[in-house]
């Protein structure tokens, strides 16, 4: 894991604040400063990030950040992590973009996914599944079946190399795998294999057994809790996103739309199974009774305690915001990124929160968390 605490951190958190301070309202930086305040509170005795963004604008919203040595914003833009089952929203577009799922793909799932002496668990679930509802459950023998069935179809694709360069060329178009280009120094980007990064990581060949573990955003990928937010983003906007930043007089490259490579009409699926994981999922920590959440939770396995991780984003329809909670070692993603986002969401959309949220709030901030 790379180090906290550096010098250029401490640069950018100090003109962040300096920032806030001089423009306490909105008419400065864009980020807002409940949203500020309330993500600080709730990243108290943790180390993470919480990333919120106005889809429709690229506005950042909120980057609050904390490590054992305090706030520490290259943990939201610099720091890059397996991202876990949040990509599945991710391969999800790409697969049915490529033409090799629809929403009638079914696939049996008894408790794990099998190959050869490689048992990956997965929760406990009806079987089979659509892609709807391996979204909402999050089953990890749908994805990682399916994203071998991609690498090994010689259909669609040449070899292995031409299906992992279309596949890298989808996810990439939505901001992963690279700097976004945010308007703060010091972003760097996360890793989507490419036919040259594979031949370098595997000198004596790869094949889809060996790079599995991408479908389920393990392995040889990662991304940073910004392009999360931003991937959170463009869902939310079915299909292009802004370039994410915090000065209203950012440059006019970074209003213009991006679009994605992905094929419009996979997004209804994927929005879908996102509000069908809030209602009936791993993300009902996240369901509010005020408004339309769509989500996905991840749990990032790693030398240490899982990571915790959400990403979402509200009204399903006509969405005012998007965001991302990273929190190392939190464990379950439903157990504390989730909570936390609907403190966030509800305290953006609403203006405040209701006494249960905030006693929701209370208990997130006073929970403490170990860094192993």
């Amino acid at each position: 894991m790379m180090k906290r605490f550096c010098p250029m951190a401490v640069l950018l958190f100090v003109c962040l604040q300096t920032a806030l301070a001089q423009h306490p309202t909105d008419d400065g930086l864009t980020l807002r400063p409940l949203l500020q305040q309330m993500g600080q509170r709730l990243l108290q005795g943790k180390t993470g990030s919480i990333v919120a963004i106005e889809p429709a604008t690229g506005k950042v919203l909120c980057l609050a950040t904390n490590s054992p040595q305090g706030p520490d914003d290259a943990l939201a833009i610099a720091t890059a992590y397996a991202p876990g089952s949040t990509i599945k929203t991710a391969q999800a577009l790409t697969l049915l973009s490529m033409g090799l799922i629809d929403e009638n793909t079914r696939v049996a799932c008894y408790g794990s996914f099998r190959d050869g002496n490689i048992r990956v668990g997965c929760h406990r679930h009806p079987s089979p599944l659509g892609l709807v509802s391996a979204l909402a459950v999050s089953c990890n023998t749908w994805f990682l079946s399916q994203f071998m069935a991609m690498l090994n179809d010689r259909f669609l694709f040449d070899d292995k190399n031409d299906a992992i360069t279309q596949w890298h060329d989808y996810m990439q178009s939505m901001g992963l795998g690279g700097p976004l280009g945010v308007d703060l120094p010091g972003e760097k980007g996360g890793l989507l294999p490419n036919v040259g990064y594979l031949a370098r990581r595997y000198p004596k060949g790869w094949n889809a057994r060996t790079i599995m573990w991408v479908g389920m955003g393990q392995g040889d990928i990662t991304a940073t809790p910004l392009q999360l937010a931003n991937l959170a983003a463009s869902i939310a906007n079915r299909g292009w996103f802004r370039t994410p930043h915090i000065h209203p007089d950012a440059p006019p490259s970074s209003l213009e739309q991006r679009f994605t490579k992905v094929d419009p009409m996979a997004y209804d699926l994927v929005v879908r199974g996102m509000r069908q994981a809030v209602l009936r999922g791993t993300c009902t920590a996240a369901n509010s009774h005020l408004f339309t959440v769509c989500g996905k939770t991840g749990t990032v396995e790693n030398s240490g305690k899982d990571h915790s991780v959400f990403i979402g984003f509200a009204p399903m329809d006509n969405p005012k915001i998007a965001i991302a909670v990273f929190v190392e070692h939190g464990g379950f993603g439903a157990d504390l990124a989730a909570p936390m986002a609907s403190v966030m969401m509800e305290l953006y959309l609403k203006g405040k929160l209701t006494p249960a949220m905030e006693q929701r709030a209370v208990r997130l901030e006073n929970k403490v968390i170990a860094e192993k």
